[in-house]
């Protein structure tokens, strides 16, 4: 449904996106991450024919994004990290407007109005003025002129911005109905949510792809299977230092908050190092409210991942230097 081929995009001197190739079948979520200034949205901007690609293919149900462009915007629902909406318009009217642009029939247009107000949660504020929704609905209304045309491809940049958590839940539920018909691309900066819903992640940076697989084959390539932590009542840099000196340790980050210090712990390797670590606080006599573990997140692989990849290019550096 989604094919990128060799996609490079350049900003005069600036290149933006450089050789990402990649593709994305029906029925699939597929979870799109990077920083800011990554490539994410100009590559979005690609794939729904907004911008030309420098070099390289990409086509959306068939269609080239360049060549036929007509027929691959036809071909997408597309909700842009800024929503823009015409906030002195009524939602119903609105969906209208979009409708036309899609050039849908009356009849289809008064029924995918129904459906999409209906699945949205949107039925109760069709009369409202966009301007007077609050930020979450407006998501709501973006969302819905996604899906107005029935696209077979959905390409979604921060579709929760601005969500409350029980909003949250009801787009993920939502996106899970709509895998089966659909290939959906989903940009976000909240990864716990891409890794609820993602039946695959990218990960890009500085333009080029640096990671691509499931979020089980991510977790597993994070450098030990688990994290201790620890809570005690002590200074951080105290903590760390004694921590850090522990044997199995490899990494040790803090935090504190009302006088108690949370220390995150990364073992070397697959070892457990709790009782090393509890030992080492209770011989300094802290007083200590727990020892616990769990398990690598998607969050945990991608922190890890651009660290080493930060610390390789300072050494670079250095070294050039």
């Amino acid at each position: 449904m989604i094919e990128a081929a060799h996609i490079t995009k350049w900003y005069g001197p600036t290149l933006a996106v450089d050789d990402l190739s990649f593709s994305i079948p029906k029925g699939k979520i597929v979870g799109f991450l990077g920083p800011n200034g990554a490539g994410k949205s100009t590559t979005l901007r690609i794939l729904t024919g907004y911008l030309p690609p420098t070099a390289g293919t990409a086509t959306v149900a068939g269609h080239n994004v360049t060549k036929a462009a007509e027929s691959a915007r036809a071909a997408v629902g597309y909700m842009p990290e800024n929503n823009p909406l015409y906030l002195e318009m009524r939602v119903e009217e609105f969906l209208q407007f979009r409708a036309k642009l899609f050039r849908l029939d009356k009849k289809t247009t008064s029924e995918r109005i129904d459906t999409v107000c209906d699945r949205c949660g949107l039925s109760q504020l069709r009369r409202r003025v966009i301007g007077h929704l609050s930020k979450g609905n407006r998501q709501r209304v973006g969302l819905a002129q996604a899906l107005l045309h029935n696209p077979k491809v959905l390409i979604l940049d921060e579709p929760t911005a601005g969500l409350d958590p029980i909003q949250i839940v009801e787009i993920r539920k939502f996106l899970e109905e709509l895998r089966n018909d659909h290939a959906i691309l989903l940009s976000s900066h909240i990864l716990a949510e891409i890794e609820k819903v993602a039946d695959r992640i990218m990960i890009i940076r500085k333009g080029k792809m640096i990671a691509d697989g499931t979020v089980d084959d991510l977790r597993g390539k994070a450098k030990g299977g688990s994290r201790v932590t620890v809570e005690t009542q002590a200074e951080p840099s105290a903590v760390k230092s004694k921590l850090e000196k522990v044997a199995g340790v490899a990494r040790v980050e803090t935090s504190s908050a009302a006088g108690w210090c949370r220390a995150e712990i990364t073992p070397k390797g697959e070892g457990d190092v709790r009782e090393k670590v509890l030992a080492a606080v209770t011989a300094e006599s802290w007083p200590t409210r727990g020892v616990g573990q769990r398990q690598v997140s998607l969050e945990d692989y991608y922190m890890q991942v651009f660290r080493e990849m930060d610390e390789a290019e300072h050494k670079k550096e250095a070294k050039a230097t």
